[in-house]
């Protein structure tokens, strides 16, 4: 197999020759560090130094490292949930001070209320809009969300009732109602078996296909983010920088049997483990020390 050196770019919009000029990143990650206070050993755990990272309108980013290095921590500070210790965030222009409508979060685990119908949990993103959209709006807005994530007669199913998979698309579905900008997805698909993650990955590239949404999207898995993503940043161990930012010059649908065994997804796959692979091993001899 060619080994050739994968596409890498930290401005990946940059202007050359003749093209236009870039527009300005939708997200920006200036200096970013952050950690968590031990208050009982008086001790402070930084999990990500000084990060710098762009995003743009309409890209799928996918994060990948480590277990341990900050991964989650800065999908939370972009959502607005925590403040870093140094440096800043801005979602098109504007300083991230706290949660906002432009940005929805997927989680990992199955953020559904056991007590409300599917129907009444996906409502439950427009209960704490304000303005709150009209009725017939946000039954519009419910049945399309519900449309695009394959529960459609699903509406007064409770979660209970629910596969886990199908939990999972009730998140999702709550999160796209909103119609927010951006979506934020920390291992969405983590929790279900091999073949329901492959089937909601392919739901969710078309669903994206057609809402144009910008994804930051964290993931444990190479093939996930190749599947999915533009661009993939491999951050390092604890404490988290990004260590590289490749370009995933591949064709979609990238479902496509051609393209999965293609000798470029395999260059691409091979060099995001060897990257990941000595960080992996550095953060469990961390952990044994």
């Amino acid at each position: 197999m060619s080994q050739a050196v994968p596409s890498v770019s930290r401005h990946p919009r940059a202007d050359t020759g003749d093209s236009p000029a870039p527009s300005a990143p939708l997200i920006e990650i200036r200096g970013v560090s952050a950690g968590y206070e031990n208050t009982r050993n008086k001790t402070r755990l930084i999990a990500l130094r000084d990060v710098f990272l762009d995003v743009y309108r309409g890209e799928f980013v996918a994060i990948v490292g480590p277990s341990g290095c900050g991964k989650t921590t800065l999908i939370n500070m972009i959502a607005g949930f925590i403040k870093p210790l140094e440096g800043t965030i801005r979602v098109d222009g504007k300083i991230v001070d706290g949660p906002g409508a432009d940005r929805a979060m997927v989680f990992q685990d199955y953020a559904v209320l056991p007590w409300r119908n599917v129907y009444r949990n996906v409502m439950f993103a427009l209960e704490n809009r304000h303005p709150r959209p009209p009725r017939a709006e946000a039954k519009k807005r419910i049945s399309r969300a519900l449309e695009l994530v394959g529960l459609t007669g699903f509406e007064k199913s409770y979660p209970y009732e629910l596969s886990g998979g199908m939990r999972q698309r009730v998140g999702i579905a709550r999160a796209l109602v909103s119609e927010p900008e951006i979506l934020l997805m920390d291992e969405p698909f983590g929790a279900v078996d091999a073949m329901t993650r492959e089937a909601m990955q392919a739901e969710f590239e078309k669903i994206i296909a057609e809402t144009g949404q910008t994804v930051f999207f964290i993931t444990h898995s190479i093939d996930e983010a190749l599947t999915l993503a533009d661009r993939v940043v491999m951050v390092s161990n604890r404490p988290g920088r990004v260590k590289e930012i490749i370009d995933v010059d591949l064709p979609r649908s990238r479902f496509d049997e051609e393209v999965r065994r293609s000798d470029r997804f395999g260059e691409l796959r091979q060099h995001i483990w060897s990257q990941l692979q000595a960080e992996a091993l550095g953060a469990k001899s961390g952990e044994d020390k």
